[in-house]
């Protein structure tokens, strides 16, 4: 700390005021303390600091009762190293504060009089704070990103390494290999370490590297994957080579897979997923039956055992799908009937009867496949009681369009229909009239030929206008 060269000359004839004005300008907060640690007098260059009472308040308490329990320490230690001639150490204290995390602010001391008086010169240290905590908060969240990036490297590592077939990672400007996975080195017939870093080109022989370099060149002038057929250098062996263009920061990649062109591989993996597809139908939370062209069971799922209440699958193998349909001779035949026509059902709404005589309201989808010789046909048989409601089936609401009124047909006798249609045509008679009039219903009722005590019936009838208004 440098001091003034002549301060009785420079610093001579200051009044009281003007020292006092110093004082204040020289920092943030200044207290005057006596030599019992007592504040005597503040003074702030800056707004009022958000401490209960406001800084004004300290006067004549202690200065270590008015600072968080984790700075006692540093006041105790500020009060005693105080010396006009050493340099001065500004310590962090904080100070509880109105609302939120505690004040920050830095203070050192200077003794200027008898009794142990001194000047402790304080600066307020929020805007640092909070460029600190920005600082360790942008540090955290870097921590975070990072180590997702780490956890998706790996899971990235784990799936290029177990996937079973062969990737290649190739540099587009040199076409050097910069990953491979182990399919793709038992496919070369080399090891990871023996492909990392070798040339493309010199993985399979000279007749090829022209059908691969051509390749390489279409997919990056176009940016298409494509593929072409290759032989491996180190023997006869013969792949297909699919390359797409990837783009990163350091420039542009190849990702290539590599497939053997043998056909039992393939065989094996359409097995696979055959064996899939008929786990799948089996444990499918919706009723599925396959029948022949007559509707004789050929199989059926679980899911149709539990519906039709059956205890083995057995019993349902051979028995007609007709036995469990609603109207026996009269659904199987209109389902045949539209498979032979159009070759698939959509949502056919009938009703199922399990063993025990109970109807179930039910959708069937349906599906004619040929194979060979005969045809086999497909039934998706879901359960929409829940949906529906119990009296779906024996009592209908009034329905809202076209669509619905067509849906009821063999399923709600011809006069309930028409008499539901009418409803429905005079419903929407009403409602454009309303519409057209803007909601006068005198208009209305001449518009339509009724008088206006039987529009009424109708509007409340159908629960159509406002009747709560006045006439108009």
């Amino acid at each position: 700390m440098t001091q003034f060269e002549t301060p009785k000359q420079s610093l001579s004839g200051l009044s009281i005021e003007t020292n006092a004005a110093l004082l204040a300008a020289a920092a943030d907060v200044v207290l005057v303390i006596d030599g019992d640690g007592v504040i005597q007098d503040v003074a702030a260059n800056a707004a009022e600091l958000p401490v209960t009472g406001g800084e004004r308040s300290w006067i004549g308490k202690a200065w270590a009762d008015i600072v968080a329990a984790d700075s006692k320490s540093k006041i105790s230690r500020l009060l005693k190293e105080g010396d006009i001639d050493s340099k001065p150490v500004w310590r962090q204290i904080n100070i509880p504060a109105l609302r939120g995390t505690d004040l920050p602010l830095s203070f050192c001391t200077v003794p200027v009089g008898p009794k142990g008086r001194m000047i402790a010169f304080g600066r307020d240290m929020r805007a640092q704070s909070e460029l600190q905590q920005q600082l360790i908060d942008a540090q955290q969240a870097m921590e975070r990103d990072y180590l997702r990036l780490r956890h998706m490297e790996s899971r990235y590592r784990i799936l290029f390494d177990l996937t079973s077939e062969g990737v290649l990672v190739v540099d587009a400007k040199n076409l050097k290999i910069i990953e491979a996975n182990p399919a793709a080195a038992v496919a070369f017939g080399e090891s990871v370490r023996r492909l990392m870093g070798r040339n493309l080109l010199d993985c399979v022989d000279g007749a090829s590297r022209t059908d691969l370099t051509k390749l390489l060149d279409a997919v990056k002038a176009s940016g298409k994957p494509d593929e072409t057929d290759a032989k491996v250098s180190s023997g006869r062996s013969k792949l297909t080579l699919s390359a797409s263009m990837m783009h990163e920061e350091g420039g542009e990649l190849f990702l290539l897979r590599v497939a053997s062109s043998q056909q039992p591989q393939t065989a094996s993996g359409s097995a696979i997923q055959a064996a899939l597809v008929l786990r799948v139908l089996e444990q499918a939370p919706d009723a599925f039956v396959v029948t022949d062209n007559s509707g004789e069971v050929l199989a059926a799922n679980r899911a149709f055992i539990d519906m039709a209440q059956l205890s083995r699958p057995e019993q349902a193998l051979g028995e007609s799908l007709d036995r469990w349909l609603g109207r026996a001779g009269v659904d199987m035949n209109v389902l045949l009937a539209n498979l032979r026509q159009r070759g698939s059902v959509r949502l056919f709404a009938t009703t199922f009867r399990n063993e025990n005589g109970a109807a179930i309201p039910v959708e069937i989808s349906a599906v004619s496949v040929p194979q060979g010789d005969q045809t086999g046909l497909g039934f998706t048989i879901r359960d929409v009681g829940r949906r529906l409601g119990s009296d779906t089936l024996t009592r209908h609401e009034m329905p809202r369009s076209v669509e619905q009124l067509t849906e009821l047909v063999g399923r709600v006798p011809l006069r309930e229909i028409v008499g539901e249609t009418t409803e429905l045509i005079e419903k929407l008679c009403i409602d454009a009239a309303l519409q057209l009039t803007q909601d006068n219903r005198a208009t209305a009722s001449e518009i339509l030929g009724l008088s206006r005590q039987s529009l009424y019936v109708k509007l409340r009838q159908y629960g159509l206008g406002n009747l709560g208004g006045e006439d108009r």
